[in-house]
């Protein structure tokens, strides 16, 4: 996955000058930065991407301490002294030779840091590996970096011209990245991970320098994060021929793809930080939900949102967060690795040194029974309600429907390569067919594309109801908790003994999976005629998202016939039911009864709004035709009198 922080100029980037480019260690006193590093065993920062001609900077070159103080902590040249001392040996006035070693106007956010870093089971075969896979397993990390890396240069870096900045630009040949590589976490076990720290300078196409925008890469960052997770994972699997599967890491919340074959046993192993972070975190859910002020009242609310607990896990992991041990080399860091995963396995140590072998049988299971095919339409019409149910308003962007069809790519792919473009094409095919453009946009920045307002086409809300802000409560409301909760809208999803002990909202992406899964069977039955071919398509798709137990082919020859009224629900819970049995014998996420009840709850709902709307906007039998407004007759109109627009037409 990739995280994102901003560097602002001034002290904060001194935090990464004496710990983040020296492997998070802390760096001594006037120790220069190379032998820093090689005193707690990283390698030195290394510049990479399409702008560094623009800065007199090399591609691979080595990153030195006073580069990254003027780039970063001065938002400079990184040869900003050297061009300054240069122009008053050429004449220049001191107000002219210092303006040669800016980069345009000063700005407070200089820089991003971007972090990388593989999924665990990968990092589990790089640890634990001979040296080929180790280096295998690097050379697909910096290939998936450096592809994340030119689309962000690409799609995500903006920089801002004109009167407020409204009209946004490309930088004409790229950014610059400082990249340091590190070897282990805070606990001492393994995380490979990168730390990309990307200049938020640019060349704009007028030849003067520009602030990229922080906030339009902030606002890509889940896009680029699934486009690396994709990436990285197909790289690995290609190279190593192994293949990955789902993996459910908290319950209700999306599977995280991993290679198959690996024990997850030895993630628990490696995730001892991260079992650190989740009791804090607990603490602190406990704390939120019962905060009272002076006057007795909440100060926070009666559950945990997705964004309060996202919150709360940043603050727990900067709580938790210890002193790294001793430095180590990489190569006795792997040597300590093998004989702690050894020790915690016990009996079943052999498991270490036949990893990659039981990942490879399990691969060559996975891969015989993953269909090729690949539903354009149905892959559209899943990521289109995955992003409808998982925004908090039912609004959305195109990068919303990137970030989830490159999601989809990543689970039905299993590890394969897809073409290029693919992930492009469904959200094409998305909003085309299944997507609303609800856009009312008031400044030139909102009549770009990659800002356009979606919504799905099935639903119909109100966007402007939908971002009005909700009612204040009434003053005799009971602010206490709660000692049951229901969704908010939708079905309420059965849960597990224990999982409500601290009042949460339900997380959104159970409702989106069953949401997905109703449509799913809604568009089979709307087919019509040629629904043989394609419930063979769906069935091939369908096996390709859930290889370990293929779905059975449906009846299609009493599909051919049109059903009749009031046999449609039945059918659906019959091809329901069959879901949820062959995902039942292979242990993944269960649709149970409850679930299904709540799907053809849905069906119903959404069949009843589509008949409401029909008849709501349907023309009057006997209502008069409307007869245009002329030109002339529209302009001839008072601006108080009532004309075709409320209060006149508009000026």
């Amino acid at each position: 996955m990739m995280d994102v922080r901003l560097i602002r100029r001034g002290q904060m980037y001194r935090y990464y000058l004496r710990q983040v480019v020296v492997g998070d260690y802390l760096r001594p006193v006037r120790t220069p930065l190379g032998i820093a590093q090689v005193q707690v065993g990283v390698p030195p920062g290394r510049w990479t991407g399409r702008g560094l001609a623009d800065l007199g900077l090399r591609p691979g070159a080595i990153v030195t301490e006073n580069e990254l103080r003027q780039l970063f902590g001065q938002g400079r040249h990184p040869h900003g002294d050297r061009l300054v001392t240069e122009a008053l040996a050429a004449g220049k006035t001191p107000a002219a030779a210092a303006k040669a070693g800016r980069l345009g106007r000063a700005v407070e956010v200089t820089g991003a840091d971007l972090v990388f870093r593989p999924q665990p089971t990968i990092q589990l075969v790089w640890a634990l590996g001979d040296e080929e896979t180790r280096r295998t397993i690097e050379t697909a990390h910096e290939r998936a970096i450096e592809t994340t890396l030119a689309w962000i240069e690409d799609h995500a870096a903006t920089i801002r011209v004109g009167a407020q900045g409204r009209y946004p630009t490309r930088p004409v040949h790229g950014l610059a990245f400082a990249r340091f590589r590190h070897y282990e976490s805070r606990a001492g076990t393994p995380l490979l991970h990168d730390h990309v720290l990307v200049s938020l300078r640019g060349l704009r196409p007028d030849g003067k320098w520009g602030a990229v925008h922080s906030t339009a890469l902030l606002e890509n960052v889940v896009a680029a994060s699934s486009l690396y997770n994709e990436l990285v994972m197909a790289e690995v699997c290609e190279a190593l021929d192994v293949a990955a599967e789902p993996r459910t890491v908290s319950a209700g919340r999306r599977p995280v793809m991993e290679i198959g074959g690996v024990p997850h046993e030895l993630i628990g192993w490696m995730s001892q930080r991260g079992h650190e972070i989740d009791l804090c975190r607990q603490e602190l859910e406990q704390e939120y939900v019962t905060a009272v002020d002076e006057d007795g009242n909440l100060k926070f609310g009666p559950v945990v949102s997705e964004e309060a607990r996202t919150k709360l896990n940043r603050i727990a992991a900067r709580k938790t967060r210890p002193p790294k041990p001793k430095a180590r080399s990489l190569a006795q860091l792997r040597v300590d690795w093998r004989a702690g995963a050894k020790e915690f396995l016990g009996e079943a140590a052999h498991l270490v040194d036949e990893l990659l072998e039981r990942a490879r049988a399990a691969a060559a299971a996975i891969r015989a029974r993953v269909a090729e095919t690949l539903d354009i339409a149905l892959a559209a019409l899943g990521v289109s309600a995955m992003v409808f149910v998982m925004s908090s308003n039912g609004l959305f962007h195109r990068r919303h429907l990137l970030a989830e069809a490159r999601r989809f790519l990543a689970l039905v792919q299993r590890g394969r390569r897809r073409e290029p473009g693919l992930d492009e094409t469904i959200v094409n095919a998305a909003i085309a067919a299944h997507c609303l453009d609800v856009t009312e946009p008031k400044t030139t920045r909102g009549l770009l594309a990659d800002y356009r307002l979606y919504t799905a086409r099935w639903a119909h809300p109100d966007p402007a109801r939908a971002r009005r802000r909700a009612p204040e409560a009434a003053p005799d409301v009971d602010h206490r908790p709660p000692t049951g909760l229901t969704a908010p809208d939708g079905p309420t999803l059965p849960v597990e003994m224990g999982e409500w002990d601290i009042p949460r909202v339900p997380l959104r992406y159970d409702r989106a999976v069953i949401t997905s899964t109703a449509l799913t069977h809604q568009m089979r039955a709307a087919r019509g005629t040629g629904r043989a071919c394609y419930y063979e398509s769906v069935t091939a798709h369908q096996q390709a998202a859930m290889p370990e137990q293929p779905l059975p082919l449906f009846d299609t020859a009493s599909d051919t016939e049109e059903p009749e009224d009031g046999d449609e629900p039945a059918d659906y819970m019959e091809r329901l039911r069959a879901l949820q049995k062959a995902r039942a014998e292979t242990g993944a996420q269960d649709l149970t009864t409850e679930q299904i009840s709540s799907i053809q709850a849905r069906i119903e709902e959404m069949k009843a709004r589509g008949k409401a709307l029909r008849e709501r906007y349907a023309p009057h039998p006997e209502a008069p035709v409307p007869r245009p407004v002329l030109k002339d007759q529209e302009r001839g109109q008072r601006p108080g009198q009532p004309g075709t627009g409320h209060g006149g037409p508009r000026r």
